[in-house]
């Protein structure tokens, strides 16, 4: 599973351990968490994770920023853009740990059972959860809540297509029965998505009207989870305080967590102008994405003299992977030949960009699992090449002779080398020079498209990579929307290319098929961007979410990863090994961050809340 953690990142491949007692021999074996492989970290009676301070006080106020806008605090919806941080105000089934790989505990759920065959889960609810208006969480909340994320979702329609259906089983029970036997990720995704109260999304709003779920809504809503709305200016500002009321607070998956007494974001509609209130200390935590402001912005008296502080974490990237990348659209014809495709990545010329541009602070992408140990290298060898044969057919025939590499280029000679192979493909697939203009030699029609941008920032790459496609005679024109134009257009895929970048995980599972399936390519709101339809992909994602152990799942993956890039479905760009922070000198947290996250602010507290 990819995603989506939020936005996320996300989970997949579940081996259920640890017991606890049970009533009754023929009641199901419940258990306290699920993980990837051997043993949970943290067994029955634990009393918080290693990386929360349970003497970490409360209170204090903590200032955050976000750039757009937003319209609506309705959680499981993909329309409209969702207000920053109301995640906070519902909780889930499980939840993760973030020193273990792959490890989701109770939460709304005290445990989770599932039979040998994976044939279904059923989660039994703590009797003490609790909405904020004190009534009890259900079974009836939780089918209401699946129900509904699944139908209004378009990433939850296949995240959870195996699913069939969700019913109540006990007085705390809900049993979600699986179409499928063996697929191990379904259990623990499912302790993913916000529950919310069926009562109060089926009762009256304000204006004295029914409450829809099905639309987006600024009504503050109600959630079971540690933080409630308690203000906001439409579009601009919102601020969630901490209920003291919290049912869950004394959990041990929420102990030294949740440590601020209140959390404000304030939207800004240009990224500089975000900096610069950072700057102002009228926002207290920066994560920086531009390599030129963190290796220069930072010359200023607050970061100078200590009262702002530098990081550098590889924390958050330990255990996952990514392919951020330009994607061309292959329902637009001009992208459907291969070649077409492959001679846009020989115009772009990382190596320049990277010396010039983004001060040599970035790593060139050759893999959509780029940073992990599932990043396919070299040659196909053993399971993996066993598994590539039984499609042979259906394979590009490089895939077992060449591995992949980009396009290096970097000085005069290589970028010229790069774009006179560039025109020798596109000359193959039908397109000639016509004057400056690349035209298709038989119909006439110009080589051109519309990059498609949310950001200013992205365009000191895109600018200069459609500056070298003109150098072709492409006619490739860089155009930034706003946010919600920008979020529209892509659900409906009205787009000829876009960046991207799609997030992974080291256990790869359903999320495969919304990305690369055909399926979801004509599904509007799936995160298959780049519209890819082939039986090679449709044979091998079963196979990476039905492997049995981590090693067939890492030969299914990195035949997978050969697969894509053989057909050059994206341009591959840069990432990085580590994350850059930036935060005013107001916040304390243990020596030892969690393994793979920054914790912040989950378990990061105020030093004014100590005082």
């Amino acid at each position: 599973m990819a995603l989506v953690r939020s936005a996320g990142l996300a989970l997949s491949f579940i081996c259920l351990l640890t017991s606890t007692a049970t009533s009754r021999a023929d009641d199901p074996q419940f258990k306290i968490g699920t993980t990837i492989i051997g043993d949970l970290k943290y067994q029955p009676g634990f009393k918080h994770f290693d990386y929360a301070n349970p003497d970490a006080p409360k209170g204090g106020d903590l200032k955050l920023s976000d750039d757009g806008t937003f319209d609506t605090f309705n959680p499981l919806l993909q329309k409209g853009a969702t207000a920053a941080g109301v995640g906070a105000v519902f909780d889930t089934l499980l939840k993760h740990s973030d020193d273990e790989t792959a490890a989701s505990y109770g939460l709304l759920a005290e445990g989770v059972a599932v039979p040998d065959d994976i044939s279904s889960a059923t989660f039994r609810l703590r009797p003490e959860a609790k909405w904020a208006d004190g009534t009890p969480v259900t079974p009836e909340d939780v089918i209401f809540s699946f129900n509904n994320n699944k139908e209004l979702n378009p990433l939850y329609t296949a995240y959870y297509a195996h699913v069939t259906k969700a019913e109540k089983t006990g007085d705390r029970d809900v049993t979600f029965t699986f179409d499928q036997k063996g697929n191990r990720e379904l259990p623990m995704i499912l302790g993913e998505f916000p529950i919310v109260p069926k009562h109060w999304w089926e009762g009256t709003g304000p204006d004295g009207k029914p409450r829809d779920i099905t639309r987006t809504t600024l009504e503050p809503v109600m959630g079971s989870g540690p933080y409630k709305i308690a203000s906001f200016t439409a579009g601009s500002t919102i601020r969630y305080e901490l209920r003291d009321d919290y049912w869950g607070k004394n959990l041990p998956v929420n102990v030294g967590q949740n440590n601020f007494g209140s959390i404000t974001y304030t939207y800004y509609g240009d990224r500089d102008v975000e900096f610069e209130s950072f700057r102002a200390g009228n926002t207290d935590y920066w994560m920086d994405n531009q390599a030129s402001r963190w290796a220069t912005g930072y010359n200023f008296p607050a970061a100078k003299d200590g009262r702002i502080k530098r990081e550098e974490l590889p924390n958050p990237l330990r255990a996952s992977g990514v392919m951020q990348a330009m994607v061309p659209n292959m329902r637009r014809d001009q992208f459907k030949d291969e070649r077409v495709r492959e001679a846009l990545n020989y115009a772009f010329d990382f190596e320049d960009l990277n010396r010039n541009v983004l001060f040599n602070a970035y790593t060139r992408v050759n893999s959509y699992f780029f940073g992990t140990e599932l990043a396919s290298s070299g040659l196909p060898e053993g399971k993996e090449l066993e598994l590539l044969n039984e499609i042979k057919d259906k394979v590009p025939p490089e895939v077992f002779t060449t591995p992949y590499t980009n396009p290096v280029g970097g000085d005069p000679q290589k970028s010229r080398d790069n774009l006179r192979r560039a025109l020798e493909l596109l000359k193959q697939a039908g397109y000639t020079l016509k004057g400056n203009q690349m035209v298709n030699a038989k119909t006439g029609q110009p080589l051109s498209f519309e990059i498609l941008l949310n950001s200013s920032i992205l365009e000191r790459v895109a600018l200069p990579y459609a500056q070298n496609l003109k150098k072709i005679g492409i006619d490739a024109r860089v155009r930034t929307v706003d946010t919600s134009q920008y979020i529209n257009r892509v659900q409906n895929f009205d787009y000829d290319m876009i960046w991207y970048v799609w997030g992974e995980t080291l256990s790869p599972g359903n999320e495969q098929a919304d990305f690369w399936g055909s399926a979801a390519a004509s599904r509007k709101g799936s995160h298959n961007f780049a519209g890819i339809m082939d039986p090679a992909v449709d044979a091998l994602i079963p196979k990476v979410i039905f492997a049995q152990d981590f090693e067939e799942k890492k030969a299914s993956v990195k035949a997978l990863d050969r697969v894509l890039l053989a057909n050059h479905y994206v341009v591959p760009m840069y990432y990085t090994t580590h994350y850059n922070i930036a935060y005013w000198d107001k916040f304390e947290h243990l020596p030892e961050l969690p393994k793979y996250a920054i914790g912040f602010p989950d378990v990061w507290w105020s030093k004014s809340a100590a005082k």
